[in-house]
């Protein structure tokens, strides 16, 4: 049960900072392209893979705290159901170019940054 309470409050911080990130994104930049949803993806990306190729392969980190940060706020953080709904919608306004273009910068920016989060774990550790 107690893991259960470590995901809920972790997904509520990390579901906080993902309105509050997609707010100033869509403050900064046009609301014509997911951008918001774009940005808490990279930086859930980049958190996740930190915590895991850094933190837990160091064993620096204890399960219940890897499990509110991974599960629960990285969780509640990235938003790829909404970058799918998101994604269809593009998609039946007839945005073609901008779905596929969503489905691109998604899928490869979360890549390169939890690649990017696991060379930086490397070069903390001195692997």
């Amino acid at each position: 049960m107690q893991n259960y309470f470590l995901v809920i409050i972790g997904a509520g911080f990390g579901g906080a900072l993902r309105y509050w990130l997609s707010d100033v994104v869509y403050k900064i930049l046009p609301s014509t392209f997911p951008y918001g949803t774009l940005a808490v993806n990279i930086i859930g990306s980049l958190i996740l893979g930190f915590i895991m190729f850094y933190f837990n392969a160091n064993d620096l980190i204890n399960p219940h705290l890897r499990l509110l940060l991974t599960t629960g706020f990285c969780g509640g953080l990235t938003t790829f159901s909404t970058f799918s709904f998101e994604t269809i919608s593009l998609f039946n306004e007839s945005e073609l170019f901008l779905g596929l273009t969503n489905i691109l910068l998604n899928v490869l920016l979360t890549l390169l940054f939890v690649f990017i989060a696991y060379i930086l774990a490397k070069i903390i550790s001195g692997v």
